[in-house]
């Protein structure tokens, strides 16, 4: 591993680590919460997407720098990698546009129970997390992976820090919903989804 590897992987697990904080921060302290607010403004777009957009730059710089380092077959690389960053990608944006950036920046909007959020309350940081673990798999980067794995454990924390503001705001109507739909993926009526 380069310095250079070295020093954007560090950085991004950096970014990585204050997202988590501020994601601990807000399910230990509800009251208090940094995420989400509410409210869209410029320190809450600066908070969440500047980590976030860091995590996937420096897995994608760092995944381009080490390309294949791990020497793993193309066919695991393109068989499995790509499908999960063109899936995750298109189901990412997908619900972004279906309940809009501003919600998505964590403002308070409509509560959305149709679409992919039939299957998942968290279709993107589901598909987040699969475009992360694509990447790596793509990319056969082992800085791309120790990336992956710290976006992905601050992604896999953000629904817990989310979901009790959602019950706050949204009241009888989410209960309902959370009780029909898992956490993160599922068909609804399946078993119990996790809460």
């Amino acid at each position: 591993m380069s310095a250079f590897v070295a020093s954007v992987t560090f950085l991004a697990l950096i970014s990585a680590t204050f997202l988590g904080a501020v994601l601990v921060w807000s399910i230990f302290f509800p009251s208090r919460r940094l995420w989400p607010t509410g409210r869209v403004t410029p320190f809450t777009q600066i908070k969440i997407w500047s980590p976030t957009v860091a995590i996937f730059a420096a897995a994608s710089l760092v995944g381009i720098i080490e390309w294949n380092a791990l020497d793993w077959p193309g066919w695991l690389r393109f068989g499995v990698g790509l499908p999960l960053i063109l899936a995750g990608n298109l189901i990412v944006w997908r619900a972004v546009f279906g309940i809009d950036m501003d919600a998505t920046s964590g403002a308070r909007s409509h509560l959305k129970t149709d679409g992919l959020y039939r299957y998942s309350r968290n279709p993107q940081y589901l598909a987040d997390m699969g475009i992360l673990i694509g990447w790596a798999v793509l990319s056969a980067s082992p800085s791309a992976w120790i990336i992956a794995a710290g976006g992905f454990a601050a992604l896999a924390l953000a629904p817990f820090a989310e979901e009790p503001w959602l019950e706050d705001v949204y009241g009888e109507a989410y209960r309902c919903y959370r009780n029909r739909v898992p956490r993160f993926l599922g068909w609804p009526g399946w078993g119990v989804p996790s809460r």
